[in-house]
């Protein structure tokens, strides 16, 4: 399976901020999108970085609530991993496995089409597992 087919399921929609936004207004945001991760964007739509609630939350316990006015762009992740949709689902898992991310933005030719969380490339590996058991059990029965 692909990643193209997580976002056809889910949608190809992505939470976007700017990194001169304060920690505060990112906090809310995150909330009211009920999201974990956004994508930090500049003015031409480029991929700058990422930022997490984990994010939000080291940088409260180092600064205090004095962390509130300061910017996206002291705490984002500048080098993001990205994937493809033709990527596998499997080869996706076990990058987000060894680099320890939960949030995956997906792009083609340099463009910005969605993202995937663990969650998601759990819940796909989990659907091809019960098929493939579902079909090997159909097997056995079938070769009785």
């Amino acid at each position: 399976m692909r990643v193209r087919e997580i976002l056809k399921a889910k949608g190809s929609e992505v939470s976007t901020v700017r990194a001169d936004l304060t920690i505060g207004a990112l906090a809310q945001r995150l909330r009211d999108a009920r999201v974990g991760a956004m994508v930090v964007t500049g003015e031409t739509g480029l991929i700058e970085g990422i930022v997490s609630e984990r994010d939000v939350v080291y940088a409260m316990a180092e600064h205090g609530a004095g962390a509130a006015s300061r910017r996206v762009g002291h705490i984002m992740t500048a080098g993001v991993i990205t994937c493809t949709p033709d990527e596998a689902v499997s080869d996706v898992a076990r990058t987000m496995t060894h680099r320890r991310i939960r949030h995956m933005p997906v792009t083609e030719k340099g463009r910005l089409v969605g993202i995937v969380s663990i969650g998601d490339v759990l819940k796909n590996r989990l659907g091809e597992m019960e098929l493939e058991a579902n079909v090997l059990r159909d097997v056995a029965i079938a070769a009785r």
